[in-house]
């Protein structure tokens, strides 16, 4: 039994440390663990304004719920630049997957968010969500009712925000007369896309891949005249992964499996010219294959400057030894139409991005690129010097797309605040108390307060400089009633907590169910350090059952402690007494008086 109780620990313990390096968990969203960044900078004064977006996944949990306990650490996040959590909406799509989430800057000055949510395959479709800056949802819509899943790659809100694009694809059966086999059909998927009015959700155009005189089956790179037909869902031959409008009406259209970018008329839906493959109508001194996110930067008459991720590769072959961002100049006026690259910017780590990604101009002229394996993402300066490189702890995550947007959040919850008494052999008491506001941008401190009741007069504690996404304070003795509020950098008060009845240690000694109420969860959770993490990602779905166990090991053992101490909770007296901070910094002790 010693031998099995030692290896147990051991194991808990080498979770646990691991777990730590890849996750953060936090006592006051005791369901959250948000994945930690590995950061490098080497030009930190010259990158720009503004937060990461990211939204991780990949297969550690499965996109359908299931009904044992498991880590919310997928969905849309925001991060500040040292990749400290701001903001994790997991657990407002339910754990699911989600995809090209990023902020929209309104004409009025304000900001909202946008993404893709995955379908839940067994009760609900997928869809596009737009939430303000409170974190509400203002639109939603889950795309013409003919789709049968909302295509993941990308929801563009157009400037001004009165429509936004959307891709599409779709099943479709056709001859393959176009590859010289008048007498065969094959399924395959069809791509298009779609408008859609941002006040009243209704379609108002749809371009379809498939329809005569768009794109043939013969400018796939990935259907030859050999290939043999396929039942449903049939060949994926173009791969739409991107679409943007043009300033006079065009549409700007990314076909992956044709390695070509299209323009298409707004007004017929005709293709007005191809960039890339074998069709090409343009004379260019680079080539690409396997792109992705292709945007307007400029459109002025024939002129236009456009952006795209060269991925040179996908998960079958590569073109190329490293992707790269590109920016390229189209002359569309002289014959032949040209097409130049302006700017290069080679991934940092000179690897190939064979799946995913985007490449984003930010305002200050920098370029943001997200190369999608692990979270990797990186900042350069206009004139191609890598700034920043970031990627997540657990490798195996990846995110759609990265983006990088000043946002200001201002969430319609109140913040959240936890405290509980310990025992501290050398001190005696302690409160500690931990407070975060999930999504809040402009808190630079906080201030901690105890009262005698919960309707009485409250005292300062002390003040703590925001550092983390979670702050603690630490103070000596019972402090029974507690609150605290968020202050921004020019000393406003931006909201407040609560007012908390701390909890105490003698629950810990009582006889507890498997399902523990969210207190007493709660509680627990402020035994250990803050920032610990609880989740990994080889252990699959074993592993969220080892934590609880481990976490009820350390209560009870605390609990037994405590009965035999037998220290009762002392309500509060009178006022409070400063005394000097810790050596920590980020904490004031306090006594009685």
């Amino acid at each position: 039994m010693k031998f099995l109780a030692l290896l147990l620990a051991l194991l808990s313990s080498a979770i646990a440390e691991r777990l730590n390096d890849e996750f953060m968990s936090f006592v006051t969203l005791p369901e959250v663990y948000a994945p930690r960044f590995e950061v490098q900078y080497h030009g930190r004064e010259r990158v720009g304004a503004g937060y990461w977006f990211v939204a991780p996944y990949g297969k550690m949990i499965p996109k359908d719920p299931t009904t044992g306990r498991r880590p919310f650490h997928v969905g849309p996040h925001i991060y500040d630049q040292n990749g400290t959590l701001i903001w994790t909406g997991s657990q407002m799509v339910d754990n699911l997957w989600v995809y090209d989430f990023k902020a929209v800057h309104e004409t009025d000055g304000r900001s909202r968010l946008s993404f893709i949510v995955s379908k839940n395959r067994t009760t609900a479709p997928g869809r596009a969500m737009v939430l303000n800056q409170n974190y509400e949802v203002e639109f939603e819509t889950s795309g013409p009712d003919a789709l049968e899943e909302f295509d993941i790659h990308e929801f563009n809100i157009l400037p001004g925000s009165k429509s936004a694009l959307a891709c599409a694809h779709w099943t479709k059966e056709m001859s393959l007369a176009d590859v010289g086999r008048p007498q065969e059909q094959s399924f395959f998927i069809a791509s298009g896309f779609w408008e859609v009015d941002m006040s009243t959700g209704d379609m108002l155009t749809w371009w379809d891949s498939s329809l005569p005189g768009n794109i043939a089956i013969h400018e796939s790179v990935y259907f030859g005249n050999d290939t043999l037909p396929e039942e449903p869902p049939g060949h994926d031959y173009l791969h739409i992964n991107s679409v943007d409008k043009q300033v006079d009406g065009n549409y700007l259209v990314s076909m992956r499996f044709t390695n070509t970018i299209y323009l298409i008329s707004g007004n017929d839906g005709t293709i007005l010219w191809r960039l890339g493959g074998n069709e090409t109508d343009f004379d260019q001194d680079f080539t690409f294959s396997k792109q992705h996110d292709a945007k307007f930067l400029e459109s002025n008459g024939t002129h236009h400057v456009i952006s795209f991720l060269n991925n040179a590769s996908d998960d079958q072959e590569n073109e190329e030894l490293v992707s790269s961002a590109l920016i390229v100049a189209l002359e569309t006026g002289v014959s032949p139409k040209t097409a130049r690259v302006i700017a290069r910017y080679n991934r940092p780590d000179n690897e190939l991005a064979r799946l995913r990604g985007n490449v984003q101009r930010l305002p200050n002229g920098n370029i943001f690129v997200g190369w999608s394996d692990s979270g990797y993402h990186s900042e350069f300066s206009r004139e191609g010097d890598v700034l920043m490189e970031a990627r997540f702890t657990a490798a195996e995550l990846l995110t759609y797309r990265a983006y990088k947007f000043e946002f200001v959040g201002r969430p319609n919850i109140s913040p959240a605040l936890i405290a509980s008494v310990i025992e501290d052999g050398e001190r005696g008491l302690l409160t500690t108390i931990y407070v975060s506001w999930n999504g809040a941008t402009d808190i630079t401190s906080w201030n901690f307060y105890a009262q005698e009741g919960e309707n009485h007069q409250r005292y300062l504690l002390g003040t703590v400089k925001k550092t983390e996404f979670e702050t603690r304070f630490t103070a000596k003795g019972s402090l029974d009633w507690i609150s605290a509020e968020p202050v921004d950098y020019d000393g406003n008060v931006l909201g407040k907590t609560s007012v908390h009845r701390t909890a105490t240690p003698s629950h810990w000694g009582e006889t507890q169910d498997a399902e523990t109420t969210t207190s007493e969860h709660q509680i627990a959770q402020t035994v250990g350090e803050p920032g610990k993490t609880a989740e990994s990602d080889n252990v699959s779905e074993s592993f969220p059952l080892l934590i609880p166990i481990f976490g009820a090991s350390v209560a009870i053992l605390i609990g037994v402690c405590w009965l035999a101490t037998r220290r009762r909770f002392r309500p509060l007296k009178h006022l409070y007494q400063r005394v000097p901070a810790s050596e920590r910094g980020d904490t004031e002790l306090l006594e009685f008086q």
